[in-house]
Parts: C-alpha cells; structure tokens; sequence
C-alpha cells in the first residue's frame, strides 16, 4: 500500500502522507532560507533566537509555530518561551554540544553519496551484527572496522540508538532528540559516511530507534507541549508517549522516514513496541515510510515486542527479535531458572522445538512469569520473521554484572554448538558485538548523566532492580553492582576488537565457517521456506526439518547436553547431504556415529538434501 501525495490535516486522525518536506525542525528552503517550526501547542507566543537577532514565530493551526528567515547551514539556534526558558529544537538535526546546547541548521543535501544507486539486500540475506558506536570509536572507528566484518560474513551492522542523549556516554535508550546524532559519536556527516562505505561493502545499516519514551534530562516537551505524553499510561522508563495524537504519529512516522530517507538506512530495529500505547500507528507508520521511498529499495522495519504480537509481523514489518528463543537456549546452556527464565525451565527441548519450527513459544497460553496471558499464533509465518539470538545488548547489560556467555562457565564446545544451530537455521541471526571473537569484556548499562540526582537515583533504581535475587538480598550485595555512572563501567565494557589473538581468531574461524555455510547453502533457498516438523531427541537434544523455497530440505540434528542421545535415524544418513558436523565431530567419525545410532553431546549435523522425484515430504 502507498500513500498518495497529498496534503496533510494534521487537526484530524487523518494516516499521514508524504508531501516532500518534513513538517517539524529546521529546513533549508530552495531560494536559500531556512524555515523553522515547532509544535508548541500549550504557548501563544514563541521566539526563534539566532546568533545576531531573535524573531517572533508566528502561531498556526495544529499547535504550529514558524517562522522563515536567512539562516544558512550551521546557524545555531534556540527557542524562547514566553517564561524566558530557551530550548533546542525538539527536532533538532544536530546539536551545538549536548542535549542542553543550542541546536544547529544542518543541510541533509550536502553530503556526496558514493553509493547512491544502493538498494540494499533482500531480508533473507541478513546476517545482523549490534554494535554500540561509543565502544567501536564512535561513527568513524566503526568505519574502519567494516572490512573486518564484512569478511566475516556479516551482512547488516545494526546500530544501537544514536539519537542525541545527556552527557558523552549512554546505550542510548535515554534519547530526547530523535533526529539529531548524538556527538559524542560524530557529526552527522561522520555517520552518513558510515552508511555509505558499508554500502560500499555490501553492508545493511540497521538503526535502533526509540518511539516508546524519551529520556529522563534534555526532554523540554513537557513545557510547551504536554500533549506529547499521557498522564493515565506510564512505561518502565517514564511517561508513555500519547499517539492519539495526528501530530505525536507525524512526528515519530517523519522521524522514521528521516533516517531511512537521509541517512540512507537499510532498516530500523523499533525498540520496546509493546509499550508504544496505541498499537494502530505501526502498520501506518510503516505504510508511510514505504509510500514515501522508492519502490525498488530494500528496507526492513524489525520490532522488539515483549507481547509476541505476530499479528503485525504481516503489517509492513520484516521480523521480531525472538526472546523466547534466547531465554530457551539460555536456559539450555547456563541452567538459569530465575526470573523470567522461570517460563523456560520445564521440557526446555520441547520448547526449543516449537522455537524452531514455529518461532515462539507463547502463542495465546499463560506465561508462567508473566502470570498473564502472552502471544499470538503465528501460524503462516516463515522463520524469516524471527530475529534469533544467543547474546545481545539487553540481554547481556541487563545482567547485574553484565556477563557475557563466555563468562558464565559455559562449556566452550556447549557454547561452539549453540552458534552452529543459530547459524544454520532458517531464522534470522543476530550477533552481538565481540561474539564473534569469544569476547569475555562485561557489557555493563552505562549512562553520563551530570545531574547528581539524577545519576544517584539511577544508581540507586538499577541495584533495587535485583533485590528480589537471592544473591542481592543483603545491601552490601547490591552495593556490588556497578554504578552506571561512574566511568570505570563503561571502560569495562569496551570489546579488544584485536582479531590476532589466539582465542579470538578460532572464535573467528568459527563464525566465518558457519557463515561461508549460510551464505552458500542456506540463503539461496531461504525465501520461501516453511517448517516442516520438530521432535525431541532427548533432555536437551532436537531435530528439525525444513522444506527450502528452492526445494531443498534442510535437516538439523543438535544435542546441547553433555551426554549423548539415541537417534536411529542418524543410521540412514547420506554422506553426501551433511554439510556440517561439530564441533569435534570429523569426517572419519560419521560412519562410527551411523553404526551407533548416537548424537553425541555438544554437537550439531545439518543435512541438506534434494529430494528425488515421488519423495514423501514430512508431514508440517
């Protein structure tokens, strides 16, 4: 579906459409002015304060104030309220400094794109790779490192968010200027050349984007325009913003198509959808940003929803981050059973099972943790929709002490097979930064805020966050846990990227094996595919099945215990359809594990067969 061009009641619910121009912030116009405006609909008055004059902005209908002026590119600027408070632009496209700084004109036009005729790549081609830009270098040290990952077999780097947020260092989920990167990382024009050169390398750019909360410092909303948020809803992280709205669902639908459109962005990865209150403007917003790019680009919207809502996986969005199969494979591999790995721990193969030929494993029943009922069918769903990973930004900094797997006594060739299952099966992989080269550096939750208060009761709420585990019951416990403000933790978490290490270049080894596999067995036939069945094997074994769009049928079987499993099955194997075994399984051992009948412990076969004409495929 495509929107027409036309014009826009934004005092209506009418969906939005593209008109040409973006209707919040700082434009450039044509005959070399620029035109200023702001939704401000609780003030009569507004002044824009430039370098050398300040002038009134004229109220209009909506909630607007504009005005139009000579500001050339790199005119700083801020607005007045009628109580004397001077404020950045809440759209703003670059700041002067921080998120309390005067904001900056910026000329999205100026930059010289060398890969402009980029498309980007099918979704089934994706190989994520989450990276935060403060502990890669920022915009121009994460450059560098795209050959490195390009090589690997990545195929789409994913930005953790950008947007402008308080003090030079933070994950990035307490942004309060959504368009405007952050400068801790670089200038605008740093990040455009980041896009581009990984273009230039055949790499996706994914962004996380924010559109549930905005941060809690530089978030100046609340004093001229209140209507952003609601006063009956609330998220864990603030005030739940208010999308009934026209103008909150422009801002945000705008803010999307910004970065996509001007950044040339590949995809956006939409954090915590399910608290976003009203769950109508995603398919719209999604509608929008299709509607307003050209028919022949590649662009993927990815959502990370606690709900398990497949519903809207068939609403304009490519893929959901799969939590269920991390907390499965979590649970399998470290025996954690605390929190809401509590949902996990009984029949833990089963429920890797239905992860992998159905994607999640709450579908409509209770979640015991949750005590609630959680999920929706996802029947006719391929496993493209689901985004499986075995580490990431959350679920690593979310820890107390942020442990990566590598840290947990996870035994080496336990943790070598989970990777070769993520790797090989159809669904799509996402790999956290330092994975791939058995990182063991913590990923701490670090933020910089300069408000002593503030940064004390950050401190403070993130160790009351655990005092229900048994290990933090004690203060002294909790006192334990790193204060996110202080530097030291976000040094921790800086990755040594140094490849040449031994450790780090057989983790390496590993990953690019599996990945040349993917690339060259499994992507070829991927769109199109649909699960055929999965059995359990054992306490902690599973096989799975396939059926390629190209007609290929792909088979795995992966033993995640120690201990080995009868399989008979495996006494029918055609040497000829395995294309991977491992690890510490070689070539010589298939005809002993045939005779055997037994899946060793720790270990994954994947077959990809072709089947012969009359073949009966596996009942779904």
């Amino acid at each position: 579906m495509r929107f027409a061009a036309a014009p826009v009641d934004l005092r209506g619910g009418s969906a939005p459409v593209w008109t040409g121009q973006y209707h919040f912030g700082a434009t450039l116009l044509p005959d070399g002015t620029t035109r200023f405006r702001v939704w401000a609909p609780r003030v009569k008055s507004l002044v824009l304060e430039l370098p050398d004059q300040t002038l009134p902005m004229k109220a209009q209908d909506a909630g607007f104030h504009e005005v139009v002026c000579v500001a050339p590119a790199g005119t700083r600027y801020r607005y007045i309220l009628p109580d004397g408070c001077r404020l950045p632009d809440p759209a703003s496209r670059m700041q002067d400094g921080d998120v309390h700084d005067a904001s900056v004109v910026y000329d999205t036009a100026r930059y010289k794109w060398q890969h402009a005729q980029w498309k980007g790549r099918p979704w089934t081609e994706t190989v994520l790779y989450e990276v935060h830009c403060g502990v890669a270098g920022g915009f121009n040290g994460l450059r560098a490192r795209l050959p490195q990952l390009a090589q690997l077999g990545v195929t789409a780097i994913e930005l953790m968010p950008v947007a402008d947020f308080p003090g030079p260092r933070n994950w990035g989920y307490d942004g309060v200027l959504p368009y405007a990167p952050d400068r801790a990382y670089g200038l605008p024009d740093d990040l455009k050349s980041l896009v581009d050169a990984a273009h230039g390398l055949g790499l996706m750019v994914f962004l996380d984007v924010v559109y549930n909360h905005f941060g809690p410092d530089g978030n100046y909303l609340h004093n001229y325009a209140p209507e952003f948020f609601r006063d009956d809803l609330s998220t864990p992280w603030g005030s739940a913003i208010d999308f009934r709205h026209p103008q909150v669902r422009r801002f945000f639908a705008e803010n999307a198509l910004y970065w996509v459109r001007e950044y040339g962005f590949d995809g956006l990865r939409l954090d915590a959808v399910h608290a976003i209150s009203d769950r109508s403007w995603l398919p719209e917003m999604a509608a929008f940003v299709r509607g307003a790019l050209d028919p022949q680009r590649h662009v993927h919207l990815v959502l990370e929803n606690d709900d398990n809502a497949a519903s809207l996986l068939q609403q304009g969005f490519a893929a959901q981050w799969n939590d269920d199969g991390h907390h499965v494979l979590h649970h399998i591999l470290t025996g954690e059973s605390t929190g809401y790995y509590a949902s996990y721990r009984d029949q833990p193969a089963a429920l890797l099972a239905r992860v992998l030929s159905e994607g999640f494993v709450y579908q409509g029943q209770p979640d015991p943790s949750r005590g609630a009922i959680r999920g929706e069918p996802t029947i006719g769903l391929s496993p493209d929709y689901f985004v499986l990973f075995l580490q990431n930004h959350d679920q690593i900094g979310n820890r107390a002490f942020g442990e990566r797997l590598t840290q947990l006594e996870v035994p080496d060739t336990a943790l070598r097979a989970a990777v070769a299952l993520q790797l090989l099966v159809p669904q799509i992989p996402l790999i956290f930064m330092g994975e791939e080269l058995g990182s063991k550096a913590p990923f701490l939750y670090f933020t910089s805020h300069s408000k002593p208060d503030l940064a004390r009761a950050v401190r403070d709420g993130r160790r009351k966050e655990f005092a229900s585990f048994s290990a933090f019951t004690e203060e002294g416990s909790r006192n334990s846990i790193p204060d996110p403000n202080a530097p030291e933790t976000w040094s921790r978490s800086n990755v040594n990227f140094d490849a040449t290490l031994e450790a780090a270049t057989q983790w390496r080894r590993w990953y690019s094996h599996l990945l040349d596999l993917r690339r060259d067995q499994l992507v070829p036939g991927l769109a199109g595919t649909r699960s055929l069945d999965a059995q359990v094997l054992g306490p902690l074994a599973v096989r799975a099945a396939w059926q390629l769009g190209n007609g290929k049928r792909l088979t795995l079987f992966c033993n995640l215990d120690e201990q080995g499993v009868v399989c008979a099955e495996l006494s029918q194997l055609l040497v000829q359809d395995i294309i991977f075994q491992g690890p510490g399984l070689e070539g010589d051992d298939i005809d002993a594990l045939r005779s055997k009948g037994c899946l060793p412990g720790h270990c994954v076969i994947a077959l990809l067969e072709t089947p012969s004409e009359g073949q009966h495929e596996l009942v779904a």
